[in-house]
């Protein structure tokens, strides 16, 4: 049987920025690892699975009526003899897809989807040749890779201080290899003052490796910020470049002459030592959690349905560790799961990489099936079968795409993701359903009290959110030796509850504007738990900032035996006897709670935190921490803030238009407007923050609609729960640790095991599912 598609398709070879869906199916895992490969289409290049069950490679072609596929299998090659060395390890921030080449082979044949798929001959067109347009796919790097790469490169820029340098008169520096620091005898990790030609090391590791801080010093001494590190200088005329003014990696586009200034030839210079970049990846590759127990013996592996594991895309266990958590909730498996089945058939989305129902369905699917968590032959001496685990690149790129942080390959803050994973499901499915958002478990309802210490007056405000945040008290133990960095000290242990009472404890407000004193007053303010969600997400403050490095606290933290009660962490309004403080003239402005919750894990104050994030117009917490150190000496930073503005303007018709266009209704849209000082986009986050708020005008705070459940009884239990190892946010691993049919399963990466003794005292974030 001939096939006359070949003839009257049209073909084009993949372009360098076309996206090749070549390494899996775009809505399901399969691969081409597999025995029957997968189909990439020949018009769109969309990858599709061939299994019987779903075939959404035929799928594709029901939909878009592109009949010519190129099935690709990959096979391993043997082992070879020949003694041709490995590809190298990987060292350094970059993707080289041709390491991996040389260990593969590749099975092609085409078919027709519009001749009940029979084989296709591969050179009958004569004007398009159709085996050039399959090598030019397998050729081409794929979607998987493209988005690797992109995320991977770092976007290193000039600033003011490499633009605006002014050196002094040149000298000739020692020679390198009898250079050493000025203020020490180490010779390597050394850093150049460019401004002065100063040689100093660099700053000492949590494991005390690294230098001295001597280069740190000299900055502060001297207020000369650019150094350069003299073992990554190469021929090319690039090297680490570090603004410490910045405190972050710099360009500066004139390096070789600002080095010639000291002597230095950068044609005669090699690369000795490794960037900072490659550093930080290093560390981040010995980070492995135990998958031993105490005596040495492996843990039992888990394979089947519930018990896959996710392979690290680099760096992106914080993502992986929140998402096996998540994924355990019975409602974001029916969600992702059960009801998105038969999403795929009626998808609108052109590419279904990019739809967020289909990536989220993939997801599921790729957890619970089972498909993917089949034990393979261990090639380790332990003899312990693994397993391949998903990779979940898509999701991935489409959750963070155009965002700052979570686009790149860098390590993340795995609360952080939770909070924008929310978001971006709560905004998602706000436009669609929302009834059937799943991060509505997540949601309940704080109650914050204040008094005036003068008047004894108080207010009772109720604020929505989805998480609480922790302190953990820090009592180092005696035993400490004096000379005990705080990142490696031992702390005594401390019991949840006191973290709790930590929470609910009174806060001293300085400088309160009270309204019926009409004159700053000194006030308490507490918050307690007006409601409490289906599942409570708790994220413990184990980071502190030290010498303004963010270090982390190994503090253990005893969990009750049993269930977790909050009775007593309830509010219950205003009480018998209590006077309610009139309103005030001038309210204070609406600050991204969010961000104020990570610039005070920082230490900082909240009055202060609530200004800088004011001034910045709440555009996120790192633009405000900059706003903060540049604005530590303005007398007013600890005041209280208020609006000190008239009552905003009307929005205008077009701004009201486009959020209702999203599902809000017209008084919902006008309240978040005027919340926000009409700034549309604060707007939309203020809405999506405050779902059940229907833009009532004038009602008490207290009467509000409250989300959650407010009757008793209030009890809890860990069900999941996030772990970090490590000193710091930006390195180290996140795991996570599931309780599944009465067993705590660890989730370490692509590794799935049974956990004997589980560090639940060790947790970062944890999931309490209510009783």
């Amino acid at each position: 049987m001939s096939c006359e598609h070949i003839n009257t398709t049209r073909f084009a070879p993949p372009g360098a920025f076309t996206k090749v869906y070549k390494d899996e199916c775009c809505q399901c895992f399969d691969s081409q690892d597999l025995a029957e490969g997968i189909d990439v289409c020949l018009t769109c290049f969309n990858g599709g699975c061939v299994s019987t069950e779903r075939h959404h490679a035929k799928l594709h072609f029901d939909k878009t009526s592109h009949p010519l596929v190129v099935n690709i299998r990959r096979v391993e090659k043997s082992k070879r003899d020949d003694g041709t060395p490995p590809p190298q390890k990987m060292t350094k921030l970059a993707i080289v897809p041709e390491n991996y080449e040389p260990t593969y082979e590749y099975i092609t044949k085409v078919r027709c989807y519009a001749c009940q798929g029979i084989e296709a001959p591969k050179d009958v067109n004569q004007e398009v040749n159709i085996t050039s347009i399959v090598d030019a796919v397998l050729a081409a790097t794929s979607s998987s890779t493209q988005s690797d790469i992109k995320a991977w490169e770092e976007d290193i820029t000039a600033c003011e201080h490499t633009l605006c340098m002014q050196q002094e008169a040149p000298k000739k520096l020692e020679q390198q290899s009898l250079a050493h620091c000025a203020m020490c005898d180490l010779k390597e990790n050394l850093w150049l003052c460019l401004t002065c030609g100063h040689l100093s090391c660099g700053r000492r590791h949590y494991d005390g490796s690294g230098g001295n801080n001597h280069a740190v010093q000299h900055f502060e001494q001297t207020g000369h910020a650019v150094a350069c590190k003299l073992g990554t200088i190469t021929p090319e005329g690039t090297a680490d470049i570090y603004c410490y003014s910045c405190d972050d990696a710099k360009l500066d586009d004139q390096l070789a002459s600002r080095l010639a200034n000291w002597g230095i030839n950068v044609l005669d210079q090699s690369k000795t030592e490794k960037s900072m970049t490659e550093l930080q990846l290093e560390q981040n590759m010995k980070f492995d959690f135990s998958m031993t127990t105490e005596d040495g013996k492996h843990l039992e592996p888990k394979f089947g349905p519930g018990y896959t594991g996710i392979k690290n895309l680099g760096n992106s266990c914080y993502m992986a560790s929140v998402l096996q958590s998540v994924f355990d909730i019975p409602e974001f498996q029916q969600r992702y799961g059960a009801s998105l089945e038969q999403h795929a058939a009626s998808c609108a989305v052109e590419e279904p990489a990019n739809c967020w129902h289909c990536q989220l369905h993939k997801m599921a699917d790729g957890l619970l099936c089972g498909r993917y968590s089949q034990p393979k032959h261990a090639e380790t001496d332990s003899g312990v079968p693994s397993q391949d685990g998903i990779a979940p690149t898509m999701l991935k790129s489409l959750i963070g795409k155009g965002h700052q942080e979570f686009s790149t390959m860098r390590q993340q803050d795995a609360f952080e993701f939770f909070q924008y994973l929310c978001k971006f499901i709560s905004q998602k499915e706000h436009a669609a359903t929302k009834d059937q958002d799943p991060t509505r478990l997540f949601q309940f309802t704080t109650e914050s009290r204040l008094q005036c210490q003068s008047c004894q007056k108080v207010r009772y405000q109720i604020d929505d959110t989805n998480s609480i945040s922790l302190n953990i008290p820090d009592r180092p133990l005696a035993s400490n030796p004096a000379s005990t960095a705080p990142q490696e000290a031992a702390y005594e242990p401390v019991d949840f509850y006191e973290c709790l009472d930590l929470f609910i404890s009174n806060e001293v407000v300085e400088g309160y504007n009270c309204p019926q004193c009409q004159t700053k007053t000194t006030a308490q303010r507490s918050v307690k738990f007006k409601t409490v969600p289906d599942v409570l997400v708790i994220h413990a403050r184990r980071f502190a900032f030290i010498d303004w490095v963010p270090q982390k606290l190994n503090i253990k933290v005893n969990f009750p035996t049993g269930k977790i009660h909050l009775e007593k962490y309830m509010g219950h309004g205003l009480q018998s006897g209590e006077e309610e403080l009139p309103e005030d003239k001038a309210p204070e402005p609406t600050v991204d709670s969010n961000a104020l919750e990570q610039l005070m894990a920082m230490g900082f104050g909240e009055n202060r935190c609530k200004r800088a994030l004011l001034k910045t117009g709440n555009n996120g917490a790192e633009v405000a921490m900059n706003w903060l150190f540049e604005h530590m000496e303005d007398p007013d930073i600890d005041d209280p803030v208020t609006s000190g503005k008239p009552a905003p303007t009307e929005a205008n018709a077009e701004q009201v238009a486009s959020l209702m266009e999203m599902g809000f209704s017209a008084a919902q849209v006008k309240k978040a407007l005027r919340e926000t000082d009409n700034n549309t986009e604060r707007a939309l986050d203020w809405l999506f923050s405050h779902p059940d708020d229907q833009g009532d005008e004038g009602s008490s705070t207290t009467e509000q609609h409250a989300i959650g459940h407010n009757h008793p009884p209030f009890d809890f239990a860990v069900k999941a729960f996030v772990s970090h190892k490590g000193t710091s946010v930006h390195c180290g691993h996140y795991v996570a640790h599931v309780l599944k049919d009465g067993q705590w399963i660890l989730y370490n990466d692509n590794k799935v095991a049974v956990s004997v003794d589980p560090p639940v005292g060790e947790g970062y974030l944890y999931f309490l599912h209510k009783q």
